[in-house]
């Protein structure tokens, strides 16, 4: 396994939004400290929009989160759609390091880590989805009756069961991923 973390959406202003975000915060970023410790790439990819828009990229909010305590060496990309693979030059950046996996963590898990982690697949990639490293809306999915754990939960055993020819999720809790080169 060739890896890299790939950090989805964990921005200043939706951290406050989402179920349990400053936990999520500090699980990812401890990830992100042990993926450094072993040599494995850091990628943080943000949610931006036009200018006078929430997602305005100039809005400090936007900003990744500060509680993850990026490096320099670690590479911050702007996306511009759920999937943070649409328009990024995110495949050609894991294709240029020999990464073949994606340890897949941050906002939202019915958005952004849904579509990332099915596109991930589309490129032929595998994906460790840290089971405990991504997070709905507080409040989860009202209009369908779930919770924000539910929402986790199925997206979970939604993902983990799909059937790709590109590449197969792995449901990995943050306390037993395992970085390697």
């Amino acid at each position: 396994m060739n890896a890299a973390l790939l950090i989805v959406d964990l921005q200043e202003m939706l951290v406050p939004l989402v179920w349990r975000g400053e936990e999520l915060v500090d699980r990812v970023a401890a990830l992100a400290r042990e993926a450094r410790r072993n040599g494995v790439p850091v990628i943080a990819v943000r949610q931006v929009g036009p200018g006078g828009t929430p997602f305005d990229p100039e809005d400090p909010g936007t900003r990744i989160s500060s509680r993850l305590g990026l490096e320099p060496t670690d590479v911050v990309l702007d996306k511009t759609a759920t999937d943070a693979f649409y328009r990024t030059g995110l495949a050609a950046l894991l294709a240029e390091r020999d990464v073949d996996t994606v340890v897949l963590a941050g906002l939202a898990t019915d958005y952004c880590v849904d579509a990332t982690a099915r596109s991930a697949l589309s490129h032929g990639l595998d994906v460790v989805l840290v089971s405990d490293g991504h997070s709905p809306a507080a409040d989860g999915d009202p209009e369908a009756g779930l919770t924000a754990e539910q929402v986790v939960d199925r997206h979970n055993r939604i993902l983990s069961a799909a059937v790709h020819p590109g590449g197969v999720v792995r449901l990995v809790p943050a306390a037993e991923v395992v970085f390697g080169r």
